[in-house]
């Protein structure tokens, strides 16, 4: 393809394809490449993209990774049980929602299922201004004892 670094690669793997875009930046190609997904270890259908679509990463300055089993596995809930750890104090929040409500007169309105349930959420004693700064710094000790 290119000179080197000019390269953008992309790569969305899905249930059954994975799915690469190579667009080189100095000529305004774009090659794709699918593969067949390869769940028990999904680079492997990425690496397979990338070499049907004629490229290699060494050639790219860009990679950018995009997941439709990730989604899939949220939307259909077939995902790992997990755990969240939250801010103390906001360990209803994801459930409680925000105000907003897409059908405000539909007496058949239901909330959403929240992805944990607030048996596996666990509150820990740290805080994050809004503007990113730590105002109190999350204690390894306590995510170990949490754990």
């Amino acid at each position: 393809m290119g000179k080197a670094g000019t390269l953008r690669l992309a790569a969305d793997i899905g249930g059954t394809f994975t799915d690469v875009a190579a667009f080189d930046e100095a000529s305004g190609r774009l090659i794709l490449g699918k593969a067949l997904s390869t769940p028990e270890a999904l680079v492997n259908g990425i690496e397979a993209g990338v070499e049907k679509a004629g490229t290699s990463f060494a050639e790219a300055g860009l990679f950018l990774h995009g997941s439709t089993i990730a989604i899939n596995a949220i939307l259909e809930r077939t995902g790992a049980k997990t755990a969240l750890l939250i801010t103390e104090g906001f360990r209803d929040i994801y459930e409680i929602g925000r105000v907003n409500r897409p059908d405000s007169y539909n007496l058949f309105f239901a909330k959403h299922r929240p992805l944990v349930p607030r048996r596996h959420r666990y509150e820990v004693r740290e805080r994050m201004l809004a503007n990113g700064e730590v105002l109190k710094p999350l204690d390894d000790d306590e995510i170990i004892r949490v754990a």
